[in-house]
């Protein structure tokens, strides 16, 4: 079962995975797809960093207790991806970097206490402040490798893939979704609608793709 110290952990190494995923990118390599249909490499870059502005704001209502909601809207959102998308590749870089650096600072600042605290996902969900962490680390571990510069879900740390397995099994529904066998990284790749190879059906037909999740 992860902890909150694990997870932490995780954070820093999948914001790790993505710096080393964009290194090299330039304006070019930016505007072409990512694995997510419709976002291209600059679409995921922009998620990510407006991701990281959205949890600190989670962070600061734990901190304080004033109500801070991720986003104002989800059509906020999605214009603060789309617009961001559109920023040249060291802008991208820099909000990357920034927003990263923050979120971690804030995350820093939390009492015992506070990592208690409840919060509103963009979901709608309650949660503890201290499921953030691990909100954060899905998405700079799963759109690292969406960043489709090499990394893959076999390169992420296997404990991470079982808590994703379950985690994405919890919200597919465990007892509705598929019965496939596979390696792990590609049955984690495969629940996550990503690409994967050799996962199959008990009877050893191909499993039939999902759509992304997350």
């Amino acid at each position: 079962m992860r902890t909150l110290p694990t997870t932490l952990a995780w954070v820093a190494e999948g914001t790790a995975l993505c710096r080393k995923a964009i290194a090299d990118l330039d304006e070019t390599s930016y505007r072409t797809p990512s694995l997510l249909p419709g976002w291209t490499r600059a679409h995921v870059v922009a998620h990510v960093a407006a991701n990281a502005r959205a949890l600190r704001n989670l962070m600061h209502w734990a901190r304080t207790g004033e109500p801070t909601p991720m986003y104002s809207s989800p059509e906020q959102r999605l214009a603060d991806i789309e617009s961001g998308a559109q920023l040249p590749a060291a802008w991208l870089v820099a909000w990357f970097e920034e927003s990263a650096q923050l979120l971690t600072y804030a995350m820093s600042e939390l009492t015992e206490e506070q990592w208690q605290a409840e919060v509103l996902t963009a979901q709608g969900r309650t949660v503890p402040a201290g499921e953030v962490p691990w909100m954060r680390t899905r998405e700079v571990m799963v759109h690292a490798v969406d960043l489709d510069t090499g990394v893959q879900f076999a390169d992420l740390p296997e404990e991470f893939l079982t808590e994703l397995r379950h985690d994405i099994g919890g919200k597919r529904g465990h007892d509705t979704g598929p019965t496939v066998q596979g390696s792990d990284a590609d049955i984690t790749a495969y629940l996550a609608g990503r690409p994967y190879t050799g996962v199959t059906t008990p009877d050893g037909l191909p499993a039939k793709p999902l759509r992304p999740w997350l």
